[in-house]
C-alpha cells in the first residue's frame, strides 16, 4: 500500500475524530490498532504502508520479538511482533492480521498487528501524557493517550518498540 493507497485506508476502514472546519489546529492522525481489546495508535507520519500478512522468513539468533523479515520489492525489511514485544504473548494469524510498515532513520521496518482497526484524528489538546499509573506496556513504549470520544488511544514511540535492545536494526537483516 503506496500513500495514495493510505489515503484510501480512511475510506475504507474508517476515519474516526474530531472535525471542526472553522479550527486552524493541526491535527494529529493516528493508524490505529487492536491488541487485547486495547487500541494503540502509531503517527500516520511514521507509515509507510500497510501490508497484507506475507511470508515471513524466520532469522536464527534474533530476539523473540523479531518474527522475521520480508522482501518488499527487493528491500530486506526486519518483522517485529508487536504482542510479543509488548509481553503479550504469541500473535494469532488471521485474514486481518497486517504488518505495518513504518520508516525510521531512513531504515524501513515491519510491525505485525492483529489488525488495522481504523484513521483516528485527535487534536493536540486531548493526548495527554503517559501516566506513572500505567500497567503492562512499559511507559517508555508510550507518547501519550488520546481522548476520543469514550475512547482511550496509546500513541506508542516507534524507536523503543524497535531499537531497545537491538545494538543496530541492521545486525537483523545482516544475520
Amino acid at each position: 500500500m503506496d500513500v495514495n493507497e493510505l489515503k484510501k485506508l480512511k475510506n475504507e476502514i474508517g476515519v474516526d475524530g474530531e472535525e471542526d472546519k472553522n479550527s486552524e489546529i493541526e491535527l494529529i492522525q493516528l493508524v490505529s490498532f487492536r491488541l487485547d481489546d486495547v487500541e494503540y495508535g502509531i503517527n500516520i507520519m511514521a507509515v509507510h504502508e500497510i501490508l497484507r500478512y506475507p511470508q515471513i522468513t524466520r532469522v536464527p539468533n534474533t530476539p523473540d520479538f523479531i518474527k522475521g523479515v520480508i522482501n518488499l520489492r527487493g528491500n530486506v525489511i526486519p518483522v517485529v511482533d508487536v504482542r510479543r514485544r509488548f509481553g503479550l504473548g504469541k500473535i494469532k494469524i488471521s485474514d486481518l492480521t497486517r504488518i505495518i510498515v513504518v520508516e525510521m532513520e531512513e531504515k524501513f521496518i515491519g510491525l505485525l498487528v492483529e489488525n488495522v482497526h481504523q484513521v483516528v484524528r485527535l487534536s493536540p489538546s486531548n493526548i495527554d501524557p503517559p501516566s506513572s499509573l500505567l500497567e503492562g506496556v512499559s511507559e517508555d513504549f508510550i507518547a501519550g493517550i488520546g481522548r476520543l470520544r469514550d475512547r482511550l488511544i496509546i500513541s506508542i514511540k516507534i524507536g523503543p518498540i524497535l531499537l531497545e535492545d537491538i545494538e543496530d536494526i541492521d545486525d537483523v537483516v545482516a544475520s
